[in-house]
């Protein structure tokens, strides 16, 4: 009887030292924080991402008349607006190179700002994606890095339309398109890495300090005051350009505007070095997000 008792208390603390191990492993679970592992799992949750970008966009005009010809109407009407106001109101009607100069700088302004508003829309969403979908975290096993390629995906479709606004309004106007427009999704890439990148780490950052998403706006207020949008980089002093080349918006503000507007091919040297940058930033902010989400349930 002695041995059978002791037999069950040895069996018991067995039981309980292998739960508490296993307890312990799921909260300690390490997330890939690799290179790698990020393309893999964007490529692993390829359809996932699809459906919840859609989802995304089509909530944004759900209920409206027109629907998702919003997203093409609202930039043709914002660039009919910088066209009048800056190539009409105020030119020289009398010099018609007046008025071609200040046609040329409103599609320079708006070229500008769809790099802007692309990056910015990226951040200013960024700080409130988990604590906007607190039910993913504690209660569903679900890839959260996704909701930051959810957010780029949205803006970008976006910035895609006011492309479109951009590319069909120059195109008329000059009487044809460049052909180095097609270096477009070369340019963009980049920025698309670094801007997710970011996003990463703001959204895990927002986790823990609620004041981001109250930060983040004063702080694309100012960069885009301190980006070559209201006026041509070329136009700055030397020590200004070569401290605006710290700003990730300086380089493919120019570049677009470089391979729509003027004609130009990309600046390939630039091109490399902003795109190994764009690369690293990336990892560092989702390898930032995966180390972490282990500690989102507990804060949020």
């Amino acid at each position: 009887m002695y041995n059978l008792v002791l037999m069950a208390l040895s069996i018991s603390v067995a039981a309980a030292s292998s739960h508490s191990q296993i307890i312990r492993r799921a909260g300690d679970f390490s997330h890939p924080k690799g290179l790698v592992s990020l393309f893999s799992c964007l490529w692993r949750d390829r359809s996932l991402l699809w459906q919840m970008t859609k989802r995304d966009v089509t909530a944004r005009y759900r209920g409206s008349f027109a629907g998702l010809l919003w997203s093409l109407i609202n930039p043709l009407l914002l660039l009919a607006v910088y066209t009048f106001v800056f190539g009409y109101m105020t030119a020289d009607h009398k010099n018609p190179a007046s008025l071609a100069s200040l046609t040329k700088f409103a599609f320079e302004l708006f070229a500008g700002l769809i790099v802007f508003n692309f990056f910015s829309e990226c951040l200013n969403r960024a700080p409130g994606l988990i604590l906007g979908n607190v039910n993913y975290v504690k209660k569903v096993v679900f890839p959260l890095e996704d909701f930051c390629w959810m957010a780029a995906g949205t803006a970008l479709f976006n910035a895609a339309m006011s492309f479109v606004a951009l590319l069909a309004a120059f195109g008329l106007a000059s009487r044809g398109l460049p052909w180095t427009a097609a270096f477009l999704p070369v340019i963009f890439l980049p920025l698309l890495l670094f801007t997710i990148g970011f996003s990463w780490f703001l959204s895990a950052l927002g986790v823990y300090v609620r004041d981001v998403g109250q930060i983040i706006g004063i702080v694309m207020m100012i960069l885009m005051f301190l980006s070559p949008i209201f006026y041509p980089n070329a136009a700055l002093p030397l020590w200004v350009k070569r401290l605006f080349l710290i700003n990730p918006l300086t380089f493919p503000v120019e570049q677009v505007r470089a391979v729509i507007l003027h004609g130009t091919l990309p600046d390939w040297n630039g091109l490399v070095i902003y795109g190994a940058l764009s690369l690293l930033m990336a990892w560092l902010g989702f390898a930032w997000f995966q180390k972490a989400r282990n500690g989102f349930p507990d804060v949020i």
